[in-house]
């Protein structure tokens, strides 16, 4: 979203008051603070001329090859996590796939 909006030569103020919003609430998003909605992550995108694009795909366990861990035991961790670390979990992962979209994008 940062680099979006630098893209478009904008500054936090000036893409919060596009969205109706705060800039505080711009730069908690931008500093994984907080994690947003497909929803409200599309209404940002919006409010540059951008549109973003979310595609599903089915996951494949393979066996562990070097060390790392199946998905069954990713599953298995994950239900082994307090409600705050998979909350943090969820927004790291949250921002990689963000990350990954940007950069799957042309």
């Amino acid at each position: 979203m940062r680099e979006a909006r630098r893209r478009h030569g904008l500054d936090q103020a000036e893409l919060a008051r596009r969205l109706g919003t705060a800039q505080p609430a711009v730069s908690r998003i931008e500093r994984d603070v907080v994690s947003p909605s497909i929803e409200t992550l599309n209404r940002i995108f919006e409010a540059m001329g951008e549109t973003i694009s979310v595609r599903a795909s089915p996951v494949v366990e393979s066996p562990p090859a070097g060390g790392n861990q199946s998905i069954a035991e990713l599953r298995a961790d994950y239900r082994d996590l307090t409600a705050e670390e998979r909350l943090a979990q969820a927004a790291r992962l949250s921002k990689a796939a963000t990350e990954l979209a940007a950069q799957a994008e042309p």
